[in-house]
């Protein structure tokens, strides 16, 4: 066998035992989080074993049935610069593991030199008449770093845990950005109704204060009438300015949110004249799994164990590979044959012996670093069941305080028509009717802002549930590719059909 081929052998032999070493550190398993039976505000007419496709996922904004809507939605993925920035942050995160995953490969580097010397006649121990001669040289080094203490599998565990995480991120950022533009939507809708109810009071207000000038002009009432008329008119018409300049500022954050300039966009005036989809909340062992602000908070405690494995490894030595070879000769005929050729091989070894206690000191910020994502995970799973718990409650709630709405209105409609049949006989004066106006004007709007208030919140309990999302997808990313990440297209919510 060739002097090369057993070095070669010996070489790949060496380090298959060296990579044979066991990783230090400790092992990662997820630490436990408070396991419920049920949420205490899940609506009495739920059943845990509704068919599963009737679980959120994909669009799930479809399931309000608002083609508006829908519509704005989909420019999110093509045009929001927050979620372009995620994106680019996840691909920072996928690169990243690619980088230190290289660390598993000897580097070998290679390049050509061709010189031609002459040596002093007069240097020592020159030979009579000197020297000249041709160095033509192609060098092949290589350089490599068993993972014998498991340092370059934990650093790769920890930016792959990280770039999860980041994804994890990313698909928070699209859940966010999807909801607040629901939330604007509604709330832009239920303006327009406030708008619309505001505008058809200031008519009516119109015609009583017509009324009342009539009736003045024909000494039937006093100048009094008039001018609360009046007021209450004005009144009315400052509150219908106030709504439509509330408007204005939805309409232009949802042009931010869908990437289009404020200057250009226009949203539809269309009053909010919808009820809330049923929102099943599933079972609280789930919303670990569908919540991808909980899948990034316990991707950062892996990573942040597989980081203090890379801090012990720092207590045991560094092993290196520097094998070279390649061809000299002084002539490029015989360059490349065998008699050119050169190879050597060298192991070297380094251990630090004494850091005045910083390996100690980045264990233990390692340790602590750890102990910090664990408090986090914890609260953001409390924090989750809260939310979910929080918006289950005030749709059940705002459902009851819509009924009392429309029974308040009912009321303060037909109390307004007996006042003003009472003033048009004669029989009391027009401050009863401005009381009964009023108070008829403020149910009225306070059921047109329960109404809004009713979606909003079932886009926060869909928000806070996950949107459908599955933590199963981490496990499906493709880390090492360099091709951009492309999400997969959303299947449309069943619940929206």
């Amino acid at each position: 066998m060739p002097v090369r081929g057993r070095v070669c052998r010996v070489i790949v032999l060496s380090s298959l035992g060296l990579l044979a070493g066991c990783a230090v550190g400790p092992r990662y398993a997820r630490p436990a989080a408070p396991a419920l039976p049920d949420y205490k505000e899940t609506p009495p007419n739920w059943k845990p074993a509704q068919p599963s496709d009737q679980v959120l996922r994909g669009k799930w904004w479809e399931v309000y049935q608002d083609p508006q809507l829908n519509a704005l939605e989909e420019k999110i993925a093509v045009s929001n610069q927050s979620l372009k920035a995620a994106e680019a942050q996840f691909q920072q995160a996928r690169a990243t593991v690619r980088y230190y995953r290289a660390d598993y490969f000897p580097t070998i580097s290679t390049g050509v030199s061709a010189t031609r010397e002459r040596y002093s006649k007069n240097r020592p121990l020159a030979q009579p008449g000197g020297q000249t001669f041709n160095d033509l040289v192609i060098p092949v080094d290589m350089s490599y770093e068993p993972d014998v203490w498991g340092k370059v599998r934990r650093n790769v565990e920890a930016y792959r845990a990280t770039a999860q995480a980041s994804f994890a991120d990313l698909e928070a950022v699209s859940l966010s950005l999807h909801a607040e533009l629901a939330m604007d939507y509604f709330q832009a809708r239920e303006l327009d109704a406030e708008a619309q109810l505001l505008d058809s009071t200031v008519a009516s207000y119109q015609r009583s204060l017509e009324l009342n000038q009539n009736r003045y002009q024909g000494g039937v009432v006093s100048q009094v009438d008039v001018a609360q008329a009046q007021t209450l008119l004005e009144t009315a018409r400052s509150q219908a300015i106030d709504v439509k300049a509330q408007r204005t500022q939805f309409e232009h954050a949802i042009a931010v949110l869908v990437g289009e300039p404020a200057s250009t966009f226009t949203l539809p005036l269309v009053a909010l004249n919808a009820t809330p989809p049923v929102i099943p909340p599933g079972l609280p062992s789930e919303l670990l799994e569908r919540r991808p602000d909980i899948a990034s908070a316990e991707r950062q405690m892996a990573a942040a164990n597989a980081n203090i494995g890379v801090a012990k490894a720092a207590y045991f030595p560094l092993f290196n590979f520097s094998p070279s070879g390649g061809f000299e000769s002084t002539a490029v005929a015989n360059w490349l044959s065998n008699p050119s050729s050169f190879v050597s091989v060298g192991v070297s070894a380094m251990a630090t012996v004494f850091d005045v206690g910083r390996r100690r000191a980045a264990l233990d910020q390692a340790r602590a670093a750890y102990d910090q994502t664990v408090a986090s995970y914890q609260q953001n799973v409390l924090v989750a069941y809260q939310e979910v718990e929080d918006n289950l409650a005030a749709l059940r709630l705002l459902e009851q305080e819509a009924n009392t709405d429309a029974a308040a209105v009912a009321a303060a409609e037909h109390s307004l028509a007996l006042s003003q049949n009472r003033y048009t006989g004669g029989v009391t004066t027009y401050l009863e009717v401005i009381t009964a106006q009023t108070t008829a004007l403020t149910n009225e709007r306070s059921a047109v802002q329960v109404s809004g208030r009713r979606m909003i919140d079932s886009v926060l309990l869909i928000k806070a549930l996950g949107g459908g999302w599955d933590a199963a997808s981490l496990a499906k990313l493709d880390l090492t590719s360099r091709k951009p990440y492309t999400p997969p297209p959303a299947p449309a919510s069943p619940t929206g059909q």
